[in-house]
């Protein structure tokens, strides 16, 4: 595993190609958002003005970004850049070293790294000197720069520092009240921006913005403050969190040793067994299994019987795969309805003293530990077999669940597309009632989401982002309240394929 993923089973659950949240990301595209303007001012500054050039914020906030952004998008033609990231008690002879070698001057000094800079200036290429974490340089290794950034009147490099706010007291002590930098400091993102940075990430994993919901957005952006750096750590938290409670909760499932409806049964059957060996009034050692069963002493019967129950667990395991799945598939409302069948099972209770001389016959084994008592158990369970098929009846229908018709258009149309996804919703009619009142333009598809179908209906389709963007300024004010957002369609038809 390197940075650029994360374990197996992040990636595997919400099927990211990779980490959409570290540090470096493969194929990643600038963030213009908050960070483009300031791109735009470097680069005037450095043509116009003659002032060193300082661009501040916390950690986090994106100054790397920027600053490699600014490398990026400068004329490689007429432009070249030096990079320097200092170590601790980084001082001006390490600067003017890595200057010096960077630029193939003979000597490691201010002169001779100057005649270097006139002379390339001359055959009109300029020099970017952009220094990273500067707040670890020493003063000496800041007064040099400012040195260098002031020039001669033949030529001079144009100087970038980018670190966190306490460089800016440094250099004002520096200069003693002279204009000679010029500080711009990052502004955190919006709400919506965050949300656009964190679609952005996602999609560049093959995923997209409905990994995460408006709450967890909402947390996000609070937590990280709107920082870039911030954001993709919380976001990873969230995203993780969120796996590990669905895991937790599907197996918290699987904890539960009986169906309710069979341990109801069992207890009454048993407190029948029970209230009949009691009324037998035979041998005095036969109550001594139930007095010693008793950790409570309230109600010996009835706690007994519980006991028993638990004891007994493998008896009727073997009924355990045809009622618990119908139970985890059809949710909260068929456990509500086993309860009130569970409650009708007493009323066939009476049927069992007929066979209470039965049980009375081997009394004697109860002595020698031997289940030979509770050998008639299973015969009430058994009327919850007939049930069970009618349970299963849910589940086998929502597999059968037919795919829109719609998904052969979102195959026809280009993956790098971009269509406006409007809402998501588990009924299909109010999918189909949507798309029908707003007419043309207007689609919907189903994906599985948690284990469930989600029909999500999307408007139209776009050559780029920004078109889709600006489409969502058209959408009635009823549906920009649930805010849409812009998708690829590459997205969407990857959903669609593994849905079948």
């Amino acid at each position: 595993m390197t940075t650029l993923s994360a374990d197996d089973s992040y990636l595997n659950h919400y099927g990211f190609s990779h980490d959409p949240f570290a540090a470096r990301v493969p194929g990643f595209k600038f963030f213009p958002a908050q960070r483009k303007p300031v791109l735009g001012q470097l680069h005037h500054l450095a043509r116009y003005s003659q002032l060193l050039l300082v661009v501040t914020g916390p950690e986090g906030s994106g100054k790397t970004l920027v600053r490699q952004a600014l490398v990026a998008s400068s004329n490689k033609q007429s432009v070249q850049s030096v990079v320097i990231t200092p170590q601790d008690t980084f001082d001006s002879n390490h600067v003017l070293q890595q200057v010096a070698q960077a630029l193939g001057s003979p000597r490691a000094d201010f002169e001779a790294i100057m005649a270097q800079v006139i002379q390339m200036g001359l055959t009109g290429q300029e020099v970017y000197l952009l220094v990273d974490d500067a707040e670890r340089l020493t003063g000496a290794a800041v007064e040099t720069l400012l040195r260098l950034a002031v020039g001669s009147p033949e030529g001079r490099p144009h100087v970038f520092l980018f670190g966190q706010q306490s460089l800016v007291g440094r250099l004002e002590a520096l200069v003693e009240g002279e204009e000679r930098f010029h500080v711009i400091a990052l502004q955190p993102y919006e709400l919506e921006e965050t949300r656009e940075y964190l679609a952005m990430r996602l999609e560049g994993a093959g995923s997209g913005l409905d990994c995460l919901s408006e709450e967890q957005i909402a947390r996000i952006h609070d937590v990280s403050g709107g920082w870039p750096g911030s954001i993709n750590e919380a976001a990873r938290d969230e995203l993780l969190d969120a796996m590990e409670h669905s895991k937790a909760k599907r197996s918290s499932g699987l904890r539960l040793p009986l169906p309710m409806k069979h341990v109801l049964a069992v207890l009454a059957v048993l407190a029948v067994v029970a209230v009949a060996f009691l009324m037998r009034g035979g041998d005095p050692v036969e109550p001594a299994p139930s007095v010693t069963s008793l950790p409570l002493g309230a109600n010996p019967a009835v706690e007994s019987d519980v006991q028993s129950a638990q004891a007994e667990a493998p008896v009727p395991a073997s009924e355990e795969p045809i009622v618990r799945e119908p139970l985890a598939a059809s949710g909260a409302p068929e456990l509500e309805g086993d309860g009130e069948e569970a409650g009708d099972e007493p009323a066939a209770a009476p049927s069992i003293p007929e066979p209470a001389p039965q049980v009375n016959e081997p009394a004697p084994a109860v002595v020698e530990e031997t289940p030979a008592p509770r050998a008639s158990t299973p015969e009430p369970v058994s009327p919850a077999e007939p049930k069970a098929p009618q349970r299963s009846e849910p589940v086998r229908q929502d597999v059968a669940e037919p795919a829109p018709a719609d998904s052969g258009w979102y195959a026809s149309q280009p993956a790098g597309h971009y269509l406006v996804q409007v809402l998501g919703t588990r009924d299909e009619n109010n999918a189909k009632g949507l798309v029908r009142q707003h007419g043309d333009g207007y689609r919907y598809f189903v994906k599985q989401h948690e284990g469930k179908p989600l029909y999500v209906v999307t408007y139209g389709s776009f050559s780029s982002r920004n078109a889709a963007v600006q489409a969502i300024q058209s959408l009635p004010a009823s549906l920009k309240a649930g805010k849409p957002w812009a998708r690829t369609v590459g997205s969407v038809q990857k959903e669609i394929s593994s849905n079948r």
